[in-house]
């Protein structure tokens, strides 16, 4: 939900959604949504952050390095495993459909 241009500013009176009169409630509910339009723009959190190592200068190194694997399976065991993982279910799925195609194709017996 976008906030209202005037989010920051103070309530605009008299707004259409509210009677003349101003209704207590409602102003008291519009200037809620204004507090929370203005909170979900800040960041989350102002604290510092936990600072990472930056490692990408060892990831080039790793993945240009000449040593015979192709370039998906040299991050290791869960590179592998990954790899694995997902070709046994392509044939899984290759082998699911290829068996319904012939089911489909073979003529009902009528009974």
């Amino acid at each position: 939900m976008a906030c209202p241009p005037w989010a920051g500013e103070p309530l605009p009176l008299p707004l259409p959604l509210l009677p003349a009169g101003g209704d207590r409630t409602k102003s008291a509910m519009w200037r809620s949504v204004q507090a929370l339009c203005r909170i979900s723009q800040r960041t989350i959190s102002t604290a510092s952050r936990r600072q990472l190592e930056n490692r990408v200068s060892e990831n080039q190194k790793l993945f240009q390095e000449d040593n015979g694997l192709p370039v998906h399976l040299k991050g290791g065991a869960k590179d592998s495993l990954l790899y694995r993982t997902t070709a046994g279910l392509t044939l899984l799925g290759t082998m699911y459909t290829v068996y319904y195609l012939l089911v489909s194709s073979m003529p009902k017996k009528p009974n």
